[in-house]
């Protein structure tokens, strides 16, 4: 497991958008954010009912699983740009819709709690996978949703995506 502090990404290697992921993403050390995010996202999940997860805010919003549904998405997502990136310099990705993926899915088939183990499973892959990068690995840039990122604006990213998702819920749904 590496313990190189490989240091928050500049912005030179995000795109702007990707700003206030990463804004929301405190210190440099990349890896223990990742997996405190797993545990309190865990412990945001596990007491919520059926009935709760199941519900929306607003009309025309996502249920509460959806939102889950979609940071679960986004978690493979990210991590496979991150290992396109990290494995081949200058690798070209293309973007996703988040309105599109969500026509195709059927998160209300799920419980929440199979959600949330699956979410800690993709988190746990994407740790282990982060975790035995090399420097070099962390900082190749490629391109993702036509914007250049590197391996480890991309780590940020998912932490600053599933943070702001979290935000959502609490201010939101509970």
């Amino acid at each position: 497991m590496s313990t190189m502090n490989i240091g928050r990404p500049t912005e030179t290697e995000y795109g702007a958008y990707y700003g206030r992921y990463i804004s929301l993403v405190e210190g440099e050390d990349i890896i223990s954010t990742l997996g405190q995010q797993l545990s309190d996202f865990l412990s945001l999940l596990q007491n919520i009912s059926e009935e709760k997860a199941e519900s929306r805010y607003a009309p025309g919003k996502w249920s509460l699983k959806e939102v889950v549904g979609h940071v679960l998405d986004f978690e493979r997502i990210f991590g496979y740009r991150a290992l396109m990136i990290a494995r081949v310099e200058g690798s070209v990705l293309p973007g996703c819709d988040q309105d599109e993926l969500m026509k195709g899915a059927d998160f209300g088939v799920y419980q929440l709690s199979d959600l949330a183990r699956e979410f800690e499973q993709v988190r746990r892959a994407n740790i282990s996978f982060f975790s035995h990068l090399g420097e070099e690995a962390w900082r190749r840039m490629g391109v993702a949703s036509e914007q250049a990122v590197s391996t480890r604006a991309l780590a940020y990213i998912l932490a600053g995506h599933e943070a702001h998702h979290a935000q959502v819920i609490r201010a939101k749904y509970l």
